[in-house]
């Protein structure tokens, strides 16, 4: 049988039914930068994901370019609320190819 082993910030034991709920601005935020990602043509096709953590967002996804990896940063900045955009954005393969 195969034990994991916790790493030493992890409590496994701890009680979470008091976990802490998203800050509700974060919330708000995720909502508007996902619904510019949407309304945008350049990347409402694309497969992209928002996280939004102490107002700093975070992309994740697969992009068809670097013009749409530049933009989907672009647009989250320009939401209010904002304090930093992590771009974690990567190339689908056929993009990767061009360069």
């Amino acid at each position: 049988m195969y034990m994991p082993w916790p790493l030493p910030d992890e409590n496994w034991f701890a009680d979470t039914s008091e976990q802490s709920v998203p800050h509700s601005g974060d919330l708000r935020i995720e909502a508007l930068v996902a619904q510019r990602l949407s309304v945008d043509w350049t990347t409402r096709r694309q497969q992209i994901s928002v996280r939004v953590q102490n107002g700093v967002v975070m992309l994740s996804g697969l992009v068809s370019g670097t013009d749409v990896r530049q933009v989907a940063a672009e647009l989250a900045w320009d939401v209010p609320g904002v304090l930093d955009v992590c771009n974690m954005l990567r190339l689908t393969g056929k993009a990767r190819q061009r360069r």
